[in-house]
């Protein structure tokens, strides 16, 4: 296979926040509300904007240091400046564990939705899916970068229109708590919300295939304004509309209440969901892919290092799917995989919290980071202890 020197710089902006906000909008927010609801009631609402400030900080703290790797490199690059080349590579392959298992997640989940259906084979299917992305990908990032960009307006724009419906239905009676908050709720519901929030960062990784670096920071924050606002809205809408208890007794919590303005809401809802995580799977492979070819070129890693004719790391893609793929023979259950990802993703997302402490003098900047840095850290220890 001819390789060639350099990426191709494909991607505008809109691409970039299809990206981030295709991983970030997953299956999470048709499986967490539920969760929540089910461990605080109303109280889960404050879980939501708690992890919404974290998320927000440490997207901020990534979007003030984004320059630093504008011209190539990436996270590696931002990681060896700030702590050096031996904190950089182990948090480097931290992050691309995290992605691997967020792809096989993403998976599982198409799995157990497909599962809505009656069909049967899902693992086979949920290879296939991961499969079918893999090339798509191998074709070209404009190719990827245009998909992301249709799946996720195909999702975006239903999860709207579903709360936007659902707030005529908002009795007021159900935004009152029913029980007294406690803290170990709160902290535990602040845990599992946090997965949703997970996947902004993807945005920031196709620097080299971007036709302007400079629009990094900018679709960090339309990311984040997006998938807050759409996750804050949902969630009143949930909540207000069907009352907690119905929510936490819910295996399909936005099915559930989209039954209260259609009757058959729950094919309509899957088939979002499904689509929802193709875009989710989609954005991780671009992010995977491009972390793993960029490591491999740092430390001269045969193959996984070069770039195919259409200016795709082939090999990267090939060797990232096929971990993920393989890991579904192993464990095809969504909780599990997602848990593993979820924990070794917060580690580099605290880690971008201190680079950008060290990097950025400005005191309100430093706030923010620090607000970021400590949040997801004590986010850390509770998963743990909880």
């Amino acid at each position: 296979m001819a390789e060639i020197t350099s990426y191709r710089r494909s991607l505008g902006f809109f691409e970039l926040v299809s990206l981030g906000v295709g991983g970030t909008i997953g299956s999470g927010i048709f499986v967490v509300p539920g969760i929540a609801a089910r461990l605080t009631g109303v109280w889960s609402l404050f879980a939501w904007l708690i992890v919404a400030i974290s998320a927000s900080c440490v997207l901020f703290s990534l979007a003030s240091v984004s320059a630093r790797f504008m011209d190539s490199g990436g996270f590696y690059t931002l990681f060896e400046s700030v702590l050096g080349r031996k904190a950089a590579a182990p948090l480097i392959v931290i992050y691309l564990v995290s992605s691997i298992f967020g792809i096989s997640t993403i998976a599982a989940g198409i799995g157990q939705y497909i599962g809505y259906f009656g069909l049967t084979q899902v693992l086979i299917i949920e290879i296939l899916v991961i499969a079918a992305f893999c090339c798509i990908n191998i074709i070209g990032i404009s190719l990827a970068g245009k998909t992301e960009t249709v799946l996720t307006l195909i999702k975006i724009v239903p999860l709207i229109v579903i709360a936007l419906l659902l707030l005529p239905f908002i009795r007021m009676e159900n935004l009152v708590p029913a029980t007294p908050l406690t803290t170990a709720g709160l902290l535990a519901t602040v845990v599992i919300v946090y997965w949703p929030f997970t996947g902004f960062e993807i945005s920031a990784i196709p620097v080299e295939e971007t036709t302007d670096p400079r629009l990094i920071r900018t679709s960090l924050l339309w990311v984040m304004g997006i998938v807050v606002s759409v996750y804050l809205l949902l969630n009143i809408a949930l909540i207000g509309s069907v009352g907690a208890a119905v929510l936490a007794a819910s295996p399909a919590p936005v099915a559930t209440a989209a039954a209260l303005v259609m009757a058959d809401a729950g094919p309509v809802v899957v088939c979002i969901g499904i689509i929802a995580m193709l875009s989710a799977i989609n954005a991780y492979i671009v992010g995977t892919s491009r972390i793993l070819q960029n490591f491999s070129a740092r430390f001269g890693i045969p193959r996984l290092r070069d770039l195919g004719t259409r200016g795709t790391p082939v090999s990267a893609l090939v060797a990232g799917c096929g971990i993920a793929a393989g890991l579904l023979l192993f464990s095809n259950h969504f909780d599990q995989l997602a848990g593993i990802s979820v924990i070794t993703t917060l580690i580099p997302y605290l880690f971008f919290c201190i680079a950008s402490w060290i990097l950025v003098r400005e005191t309100r900047m430093r706030v923010v980071s620090a607000a970021g840095a400590l949040s997801t850290l004590a986010i850390l220890l509770l998963y743990f202890l909880l």
